[in-house]
């Protein structure tokens, strides 16, 4: 079973036991949260369209933590007036369990699927220029450790981010196996310097 629902704004297709990133929601982490804009509910085929959420249908997950995602570059420029203005911004997110999907009285009791990755790996958004949703594409892909990353080229990141998602591709990955390589050895007081001198993991 899945569903389509939408939250702060936005429409996910959500399934039991997922974790999805969503808009910052004003709850506690560790708070459970219900939505009822269900637009579409699958039960195993049989598939249920509201006009245009559906009466009863309801949406349970559990806030799991607050935090932000990766950075995003705003450049305008105005010809001839000499007028060029750079921000950065980085979206406020609350990352969120989907713990059951009630449908006509009944809840989802689909199994849950099996992991992309196994965990225990490194923690790839101490990397300047990745965020989580960044670090899970890269985890999804197999590539899960700092030894990993910096075994890629930059091209080859550029790929996993594009085929994961569009909303990926603007990103540099450039200087992410340099970057992972240092972290392997750890060499932390040198990649924190580093760092300090990139923008958004760019130089």
């Amino acid at each position: 079973m899945y569903a389509i629902v939408e939250i702060a704004g936005q429409q996910f297709k959500v399934a039991k036991d997922q974790k999805v990133y969503v808009h910052r929601l004003p709850a506690e982490e560790g708070s459970s949260i219900t939505f009822d804009k269900v637009l579409l509910v699958d039960n195993g085929g049989d598939v249920t369209v509201g006009a245009p959420a559906i009466d009863g249908a309801q949406v349970g997950a559990k806030v799991l933590e607050h935090l932000k995602g990766d950075k995003v570059i705003v450049f305008k420029k105005k010809r001839r007036k000499g007028y060029r203005v750079k921000n950065g911004h980085r979206q406020a997110l609350t990352q969120i369990l989907i713990e059951d999907i009630a449908f006509g009285g009944k809840k989802a009791t689909a199994k849950k699927a099996a992991p992309k990755a196994t965990k225990g790996g490194d923690d790839l958004k101490k990397i300047e220029g990745i965020g989580p949703k960044t670090s899970e594409a890269l985890v999804n892909a197999g590539v899960d450790t700092y030894a990993k990353l910096a075994a890629k080229t930059a091209d080859e990141i550029k790929e996993i981010l594009v085929a994961e998602s569009s909303t990926l591709s603007h990103l540099d990955p450039t200087t992410w196996p340099k970057q992972a390589e240092m972290a392997a050895a750890g060499k932390w007081e040198e990649l924190q310097a580093w760092q300090d001198e990139l923008d958004g993991g760019r130089e």
